[in-house]
């Protein structure tokens, strides 16, 4: 069953889908397909040109991306009992608020034909890419290292937290909550270490071109490292910088 013929006007979609601390973004092809006969039952042909036409899209909106993840695209069944009027022109689409990302759904509307009908079709994308998977179990405040993980091949699709690919963003980070062996490590499974408490006396540096200073100050906030956090100097005075270490907040300049 062919999906396109040069007698019928092309549709052009974009999806918005999300990935990592990035996103995945597929653009829709045009694309068109025969509906079964008036009465027929919707026979495997028509779900399989579906399919092929959703395997072409992920395919080449994956063919320039430096690190590409391995897609697998697989779409359901429709109910065997249902059946649809002749259609000369059937439009794939998107419904809103649903994302080509793990499992969603695919629109089928006919845009040209005895009646107008839309149907959807239960829809799974998966994304294997390497990602830092769990050695073993790890409690929650625990700090991650170097050791805790091993990289292997997993479904970035299968959660909606974004993976966390690069060793340097999770390292030295804390456990939010109580982590399982064999879990790949995301976003949401992991926050930034807290440096000091609120009261804690800090060091407090500032540099410029040629020059570099430091006093000390009170922290009037807990610090976390890579955050900002109001301090103050013993002249009174109150400044914010951002947390480097457990003793040392740095000022903007």
């Amino acid at each position: 069953m062919p999906l396109s013929s040069p007698s019928i006007s092309s549709l052009r979609a974009r999806v918005q889908c999300g990935l990592l601390a990035a996103a995945l973004c597929i653009a829709l092809p045009a694309a068109a397909q025969q509906a079964p006969s008036d009465g027929a039952l919707v026979g495997p042909e028509f779900v399989a040109s579906t399919q092929h036409w959703l395997d072409e899209a992920v395919a080449k909106a994956q063919a320039g991306n430096p690190a590409p993840l391995r897609m697998e695209v697989s779409i359901g069944s429709l109910d065997s009992r249902l059946r649809l009027a002749p259609c000369s022109r059937v439009e794939p689409y998107v419904p809103v608020g649903v994302r080509l990302w793990g499992r969603g759904r695919l629109g089928l509307r006919c845009v040209e034909g005895g009646g107008r009908w839309n149907v959807f079709l239960p829809l799974t994308v998966k994304a294997f890419g390497p990602a830092w998977v769990l050695r073993d179990n790890v409690l929650a405040g625990a700090v991650l290292t170097e050791a805790d993980a091993v990289e292997e091949e997993v479904d970035w699709a299968a959660e909606l937290s974004p993976v966390v690919a690069d060793p340097a963003q999770w390292v030295g980070t804390v456990a939010s909550r109580a982590l399982v062996a064999g879990q790949p490590i995301r976003q949401s499974m992991v926050k930034a270490a807290q440096a000091f408490q609120a009261g804690s006396q800090v060091r407090v540096v500032a540099q410029g071109p040629g020059f570099e200073i430091s006093s000390d100050a009170q922290a009037l906030a807990a610090g976390v490292v890579g955050q900002p956090v109001r301090v103050r100097m013993e002249n009174g005075r109150i400044t914010q910088g951002v947390v480097l270490d457990t003793r040392t907040v740095r000022l903007a300049m």
